[in-house]
């Protein structure tokens, strides 16, 4: 069904060009980023899911053990190994791009592609996980619903001055990957 979209351009973009999907946890950055993935026939790469089979551990273990600097250069280190290849869509960790000019970094050697939700939008979904997916992601592991709202509307005070700079910023309200992936098809028709 949504072929269609990248059909209309073979560009640098839809050749081997990385794509980095950026945005607050539970923005859909997974989802989307697996359908974009096969509708450009490149390898999807999350970049959490890297960092746990290279370490061994869960993100939250690294966390524990480790503390968040700690686990912060480690991403920082991964995202750079990732990004030896090319023709990949990489999904990031919703802290990545703002901690060690990752963003910068991103936007110098890709897309970037802000998947943006409104607080209130991302709280619904976050507090609508299960439990177990809740508790695999440190920084909202046991709060409850007003808690997490609060935190999320913290956070992105601090974070979309990062997010923001991403080379394009794709509204995701919906929970359709396919109306995300026909509104990043088209803001990268336009992309020089």
């Amino acid at each position: 069904m949504i072929t269609h979209f990248f059909v209309v351009s073979k560009s640098k973009f839809f050749s081997t060009m990385n794509l980095f999907l950026i945005g607050f946890m539970g923005c859909g950055k997974s989802t989307v980023g697996k359908h974009l993935a096969d509708q450009l026939h490149k390898n999807l790469i999350d970049l959490d899911a890297f960092i746990e089979a290279r370490q061994s551990k869960k993100i939250t273990e690294i966390f524990a053990s480790e503390g968040e600097s700690a686990f912060r250069q480690i991403e920082h280190n991964a995202l750079q190994e990732v990004c030896k290849s090319e023709n990949q869509v990489i999904s990031v960790g919703g802290g990545a791009p703002c901690f060690h000019n990752n963003m910068q970094w991103m936007n110098q050697n890709g897309i970037t592609i802000y998947l943006k939700l409104s607080a209130l939008a991302l709280s619904e979904r976050l507090n609508n996980l299960p439990k177990q997916a809740r508790d695999s992601r440190p920084l909202i592991a046991n709060k409850t619903k007003d808690e997490l709202y609060d935190f999320i509307c913290m956070m992105l005070e601090k974070r979309e001055h990062f997010y923001n700079q991403s080379k394009l910023i794709v509204m995701n309200e919906e929970a359709d990957p396919t109306i995300a992936i026909g509104r990043i098809a088209t803001a990268l028709k336009y992309t020089n």
